[in-house]
Protein backbone atom coordinates (compact mmCIF):
# COMPACT_ATOMS: atom_id res chain seq x y z
CA UNK A 1 0.00 0.00 0.00
CA UNK A 2 1.32 3.37 -1.35
CA UNK A 3 2.21 6.13 1.85
CA UNK A 4 -0.86 8.13 0.15
CA UNK A 5 -3.08 5.48 1.31
CA UNK A 6 -1.22 5.28 5.14
CA UNK A 7 -2.97 7.14 7.98
CA UNK A 8 -1.70 7.27 11.49
CA UNK A 9 0.20 4.13 11.25
CA UNK A 10 -2.46 2.19 10.00
CA UNK A 11 -3.65 1.18 6.50
CA UNK A 12 -6.57 3.58 5.94
CA UNK A 13 -9.57 1.32 5.14
CA UNK A 14 -12.71 1.74 3.34
CA UNK A 15 -15.83 3.12 5.33
CA UNK A 16 -17.46 -0.07 7.13
CA UNK A 17 -21.08 -1.09 5.90
CA UNK A 18 -23.91 -0.87 7.78
CA UNK A 19 -27.71 -1.75 7.62
CA UNK A 20 -30.22 0.05 7.67
CA UNK A 21 -33.85 -1.08 8.67
CA UNK A 22 -36.82 0.86 7.51
CA UNK A 23 -38.21 2.72 11.10
CA UNK A 24 -34.27 4.44 10.64
CA UNK A 25 -32.30 7.75 12.06
CA UNK A 26 -30.82 10.01 9.66
CA UNK A 27 -27.83 10.34 7.79
CA UNK A 28 -24.90 12.27 8.98
CA UNK A 29 -25.38 14.69 6.40
CA UNK A 30 -29.24 15.23 7.62
CA UNK A 31 -27.65 15.76 11.39
CA UNK A 32 -27.75 19.23 13.08
CA UNK A 33 -24.25 21.43 13.15
CA UNK A 34 -24.57 21.04 16.80
CA UNK A 35 -25.85 19.89 20.21
CA UNK A 36 -25.54 20.46 23.78
CA UNK A 37 -26.90 18.42 27.06
CA UNK A 38 -27.06 18.98 30.75
CA UNK A 39 -25.01 16.46 32.75
CA UNK A 40 -27.31 15.43 35.57
CA UNK A 41 -27.30 12.97 38.15
CA UNK A 42 -23.72 11.16 38.11
CA UNK A 43 -22.32 14.25 36.87
CA UNK A 44 -23.20 17.38 37.32
CA UNK A 45 -22.05 19.41 33.91
CA UNK A 46 -22.43 20.46 30.32
CA UNK A 47 -21.75 18.77 26.85
CA UNK A 48 -21.56 20.43 23.80
CA UNK A 49 -20.62 19.33 20.33
CA UNK A 50 -20.16 20.68 16.79
CA UNK A 51 -20.68 17.99 13.85
CA UNK A 52 -18.65 18.59 10.71
CA UNK A 53 -19.82 15.55 7.63
CA UNK A 54 -17.50 14.87 5.26
CA UNK A 55 -17.39 12.56 2.41
CA UNK A 56 -15.20 9.87 3.26
CA UNK A 57 -14.65 11.32 7.29
CA UNK A 58 -17.17 12.75 9.63
CA UNK A 59 -15.35 15.29 12.27
CA UNK A 60 -16.86 15.81 16.11
CA UNK A 61 -15.65 18.69 18.09
CA UNK A 62 -17.26 18.60 21.32
CA UNK A 63 -16.43 20.22 25.16
CA UNK A 64 -17.88 18.85 28.69
CA UNK A 65 -17.53 20.24 31.81
CA UNK A 66 -18.54 18.54 35.22
CA UNK A 67 -18.74 17.99 38.89
CA UNK A 68 -18.60 14.65 40.49
CA UNK A 69 -18.17 14.29 44.09
CA UNK A 70 -16.93 17.86 44.96
CA UNK A 71 -14.33 17.70 42.22
CA UNK A 72 -14.33 19.35 39.29
CA UNK A 73 -12.73 18.58 35.50
CA UNK A 74 -13.68 19.63 31.88
CA UNK A 75 -12.25 18.36 28.75
CA UNK A 76 -12.20 18.85 24.64
CA UNK A 77 -12.32 16.21 22.38
CA UNK A 78 -11.70 15.55 18.37
CA UNK A 79 -13.37 12.71 16.94
CA UNK A 80 -12.98 11.45 13.49
CA UNK A 81 -15.32 8.80 11.87
CA UNK A 82 -16.12 6.98 9.15
CA UNK A 83 -18.97 6.89 6.84
CA UNK A 84 -20.27 4.17 8.60
CA UNK A 85 -19.54 5.74 11.91
CA UNK A 86 -17.07 3.57 12.82
CA UNK A 87 -14.57 5.36 15.10
CA UNK A 88 -10.94 6.13 13.45
CA UNK A 89 -9.46 8.56 15.98
CA UNK A 90 -9.78 10.56 18.95
CA UNK A 91 -8.28 13.34 20.80
CA UNK A 92 -8.52 14.14 24.27
CA UNK A 93 -7.68 16.78 26.74
CA UNK A 94 -8.34 17.51 29.81
CA UNK A 95 -7.83 19.56 33.25
CA UNK A 96 -8.42 18.99 36.37
CA UNK A 97 -7.12 19.97 40.29
CA UNK A 98 -4.49 17.77 39.82
CA UNK A 99 -3.46 19.17 36.40
CA UNK A 100 -3.81 18.74 32.26
CA UNK A 101 -3.91 15.06 31.26
CA UNK A 102 -4.85 13.90 27.30
CA UNK A 103 -4.80 10.86 24.88
CA UNK A 104 -5.02 10.35 21.74
CA UNK A 105 -6.65 6.70 20.48
CA UNK A 106 -5.93 5.58 16.53
CA UNK A 107 -7.70 3.15 14.98
CA UNK A 108 -7.90 0.85 11.41
CA UNK A 109 -11.36 0.72 11.95
CA UNK A 110 -11.12 -2.89 12.40
CA UNK A 111 -10.53 -3.50 15.95
CA UNK A 112 -7.03 -2.32 16.07
CA UNK A 113 -5.99 0.30 18.33
CA UNK A 114 -2.76 2.52 19.40
CA UNK A 115 -3.19 4.55 22.87
CA UNK A 116 -0.58 7.75 22.72
CA UNK A 117 1.37 5.65 19.67
CA UNK A 118 1.33 2.04 21.29
CA UNK A 119 -0.64 -1.01 20.79
CA UNK A 120 -3.10 -1.32 23.20
CA UNK A 121 -4.74 -5.62 22.73
CA UNK A 122 -7.28 -4.86 25.39
CA UNK A 123 -9.03 -2.98 23.25
CA UNK A 124 -8.96 -5.66 20.09
CA UNK A 125 -12.27 -5.91 17.75
CA UNK A 126 -13.55 -2.58 19.94
CA UNK A 127 -14.57 -0.01 16.91
CA UNK A 128 -16.62 2.71 19.16
CA UNK A 129 -15.33 5.23 21.41
CA UNK A 130 -17.13 6.45 24.70
CA UNK A 131 -16.36 9.59 26.60
CA UNK A 132 -17.00 9.87 30.24
CA UNK A 133 -19.23 13.05 30.69
CA UNK A 134 -20.47 12.39 26.36
CA UNK A 135 -23.46 11.80 26.15
CA UNK A 136 -22.76 11.96 21.97
CA UNK A 137 -21.02 8.92 22.16
CA UNK A 138 -23.33 6.90 22.24
CA UNK A 139 -25.14 7.84 19.03
CA UNK A 140 -22.04 5.90 17.63
CA UNK A 141 -22.88 2.37 18.10
CA UNK A 142 -26.26 3.28 17.12
CA UNK A 143 -25.85 4.48 13.82
CA UNK A 144 -22.93 1.65 12.76
CA UNK A 145 -25.23 -1.18 13.80
CA UNK A 146 -28.04 0.06 12.75
CA UNK A 147 -30.23 -2.48 14.60
CA UNK A 148 -33.87 -3.13 13.73
CA UNK A 149 -36.44 -3.77 16.64
CA UNK A 150 -36.19 -6.67 18.36
CA UNK A 151 -32.14 -7.16 17.39
CA UNK A 152 -29.60 -7.16 19.80
CA UNK A 153 -25.99 -6.11 19.73
CA UNK A 154 -22.53 -6.37 21.97
CA UNK A 155 -20.83 -2.76 21.65
CA UNK A 156 -17.67 -2.79 23.32
CA UNK A 157 -16.02 0.74 23.54
CA UNK A 158 -12.87 2.50 24.53
CA UNK A 159 -13.69 4.15 27.37
CA UNK A 160 -11.96 7.19 27.94
CA UNK A 161 -12.49 8.88 31.64
CA UNK A 162 -12.98 12.64 32.51
CA UNK A 163 -10.87 12.90 34.99
CA UNK A 164 -7.14 11.62 33.69
CA UNK A 165 -7.88 10.20 30.53
CA UNK A 166 -7.10 6.73 31.34
CA UNK A 167 -8.65 4.43 28.63
CA UNK A 168 -10.15 0.95 29.21
CA UNK A 169 -12.30 -1.38 27.76
CA UNK A 170 -15.98 -0.93 28.22
CA UNK A 171 -18.74 -4.06 27.20
CA UNK A 172 -21.98 -2.42 26.62
CA UNK A 173 -24.79 -3.80 24.94
CA UNK A 174 -27.75 -2.19 22.85
CA UNK A 175 -31.19 -4.26 21.98
CA UNK A 176 -33.57 -1.57 19.73
CA UNK A 177 -37.05 -1.62 21.45
CA UNK A 178 -40.29 -0.11 19.80
CA UNK A 179 -40.27 3.28 18.49
CA UNK A 180 -41.71 5.99 20.47
CA UNK A 181 -43.53 7.79 17.46
CA UNK A 182 -40.26 8.92 15.81
CA UNK A 183 -38.24 8.55 18.88
CA UNK A 184 -36.16 5.69 18.89
CA UNK A 185 -35.69 3.21 21.81
CA UNK A 186 -32.87 1.52 23.27
CA UNK A 187 -32.47 -1.08 26.22
CA UNK A 188 -28.50 -0.06 27.01
CA UNK A 189 -26.75 -2.32 29.38
CA UNK A 190 -22.79 -1.69 31.08
CA UNK A 191 -22.18 -4.69 33.95
CA UNK A 192 -18.99 -3.00 34.52
CA UNK A 193 -21.32 0.32 36.07
CA UNK A 194 -24.29 -2.10 36.87
CA UNK A 195 -26.23 0.16 34.77
CA UNK A 196 -29.41 -0.62 32.20
CA UNK A 197 -31.66 1.78 31.41
CA UNK A 198 -33.91 2.92 28.27
CA UNK A 199 -32.21 5.36 26.22
CA UNK A 200 -34.33 7.55 24.00
CA UNK A 201 -32.86 9.25 20.59
CA UNK A 202 -34.13 11.65 18.08
CA UNK A 203 -34.94 10.80 14.78
CA UNK A 204 -31.08 12.00 13.61
CA UNK A 205 -29.86 9.17 16.54
CA UNK A 206 -28.51 11.56 19.15
CA UNK A 207 -29.98 10.53 22.53
CA UNK A 208 -32.33 12.54 24.09
CA UNK A 209 -32.83 11.18 27.46
CA UNK A 210 -30.40 9.29 29.74
CA UNK A 211 -31.65 8.43 32.46
CA UNK A 212 -28.74 9.25 35.13
CA UNK A 213 -26.74 10.78 32.87
CA UNK A 214 -27.57 13.20 30.39
CA UNK A 215 -30.76 15.03 29.15
CA UNK A 216 -30.78 17.01 25.77
CA UNK A 217 -31.29 20.58 26.10
CA UNK A 218 -30.98 21.50 22.24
Amino acid sequence: MDKARRWSGFPLLPASPRFRPANTIEQMDDLPTFAAWRLVDAHEGFDVVFLDAGSERHRVHGYSTGVEEGEAWGFSYELELDTGWVTRSASVRGRTAAGEHQAVLETDGAGGWLVDGKPSPALDGVLDIDLEGSAFTNALPVHRLGLAVGDRADAPAAYVRAFDASVERLEQTYERLEDDGERPRYDYASPRFGYRGELVYDRFGLVLNYPGLAVRVC
